[in-house]
């Protein structure tokens, strides 16, 4: 490999935004170059998402340049020597070069510089640490090229000083290597996560599950997991039992099923038995509360429902709602382990998809024909009519209605002795 190789697919470099956020940024004695994950995926051939930018210009003039140009800009992280820029709606990023004078865990005292060589050293892992100029130049001062050649992610410099910086960094050491490593991680990284780990007590749960989630649906989550949990990480991520079974299941049912890899859903493999799990999960992780109620739905007796008939099935879909269902019955898949038979499972996975719940036919007219006034009692003859129809299986006759009225009726007035 070349010591400076071009960056051939990266179409976006010759125009479009990216291209002219560099060209107004460049020249006049300041250099700017694109730094970082767009870097890093263009050298691996996978999608660019953001395209954050480094420059040697200080943010005034910066923020001078762009208004030259017309360009909305947004003091994102001023202190840090972070301006967004907005060009034709997309966001870029854009920070001028940087070293840590002085560091406090996450906080760092910096001075702004012009030395490209400190700037990359102060980053994280090497394949982060890459560069390119507009000209397609990829530069390189920390070893990330070896590195992406071998889909190897290290810390750049001394492991330990890194993840004490900020020891997010732990979890983002599996979460990178999930997404772009190949084979067992960096085993000086790794060692140094597991020194290092009784730093995450000092994270915010927001945090936590910002990289919790990502490694959920990363191309190589399950091993990543099971190397956290051999580390006592996972311990101190979920304050409980992770589940690893379950959690290897639950990725070859989604994988069977050609469905798209749910950060909810493989954390509720992971981490969720019962109810009570999810609840303990959306404190330590603060979800929100939509995953929230995903999580507590899926624990919710989802043992209950391995081995249903097509009515019982039919019953679970109309209470819980296609979502839900989805979710538990995904759950009690995963939980019934790999080796079991997949077929049964599918086909009750499929149910959303050869039968729709009918909408209950019954109203309180129903009963107020019948003899009842207005009031609360209405509502609890619906609620008793509505479990005899399901139990005969959702009839839409009208004698089978009927019948189920009168019956609903007299067993209400029976038991009330009305």
């Amino acid at each position: 490999m070349s010591e400076r190789p071009l960056l051939t697919s990266a179409p976006w470099l010759e125009s479009g935004p990216a291209a002219r956020m560099l060209a107004l940024l460049n020249g006049d004695g300041e250099e700017a170059r694109v730094i970082g994950g767009a870097v890093r995926n263009a050298l691996l051939a996978l999608p660019i998402g953001d395209v954050d930018i480094a420059t040697t210009a200080l943010p005034g003039e910066v923020v001078r340049r762009a208004k030259a140009a017309g360009i909305k800009s947004v003091p994102t992280g001023l202190e840090h020597g972070t301006i967004t820029l907005v060009l034709d709606g997309q966001p870029f990023e854009v920070t001028t070069l940087r070293e840590d004078v002085e560091t406090f865990g996450r906080k760092a005292k910096v001075a702004f510089g012009r030395d490209w060589v400190r700037d990359a050293q102060r980053r994280d892992f090497t394949i982060n640490g890459l560069s390119v100029s507009a000209d397609g130049v990829v530069h390189d001062h920390v070893g990330g090229l070896d590195d992406i050649a071998a889909r190897r992610v290290r810390f750049i410099g001394d492991p330990d000083q890194r993840i004490a910086e900020d020891y997010l960094r732990i979890l983002r050491f599996f979460r990178i290597h999930a997404a772009y490593g190949a084979g067992e991680p960096d085993r000086a990284a790794y060692l140094a996560c597991i020194r290092g780990r009784a730093g995450l007590s000092t994270l915010s749960a927001e945090r936590i599950r910002m990289e919790m989630l990502k490694l959920m649906v990363a191309d190589g989550a399950l091993a990543s997991v099971v190397a956290m949990g051999e580390a006592g990480l996972l311990l101190a991520v979920f304050g409980g039992v992770a589940f690893l079974g379950p959690f290897a299941a639950m990725i070859a049912a989604e994988r069977a099923l050609g469905l798209d890899a749910d950060p909810v859903r493989r954390l509720g493999a992971l981490a969720v038995a019962v109810t009570e799990d999810a609840r303990r999960l959306a404190q330590r992780l603060r979800l929100s509360k939509v995953e929230t109620k995903r999580l507590d739905s899926m624990g919710h007796r989802w043992w209950r429902l391995a081995g249903m008939d097509d009515a019982t099935a039919r019953r679970r879909l109309y209470r819980l709602g296609e979502p839900r269902f989805h979710d538990r019955m995904m759950l009690a898949w995963a939980r019934a382990g790999r080796a079991a038979d997949p077929a049964p499972w599918r086909a009750a996975i499929a149910l959303p998809q050869r039968w729709r719940a009918p909408v209950f036919p019954l109203k309180a007219a129903d009963f107020i024909s019948r003899g009842f006034a207005q009031g609360p009692v209405l509502g609890h003859l619906l609620t008793l009519a509505e479990d005899a129809w399901l139990a005969a299986d959702f009839p839409l006759d009208p004698p089978a209605l009927r019948a189920i009225a009168d019956q609903t009726a007299a067993r209400f007035a029976r038991d009330h002795l009305l």
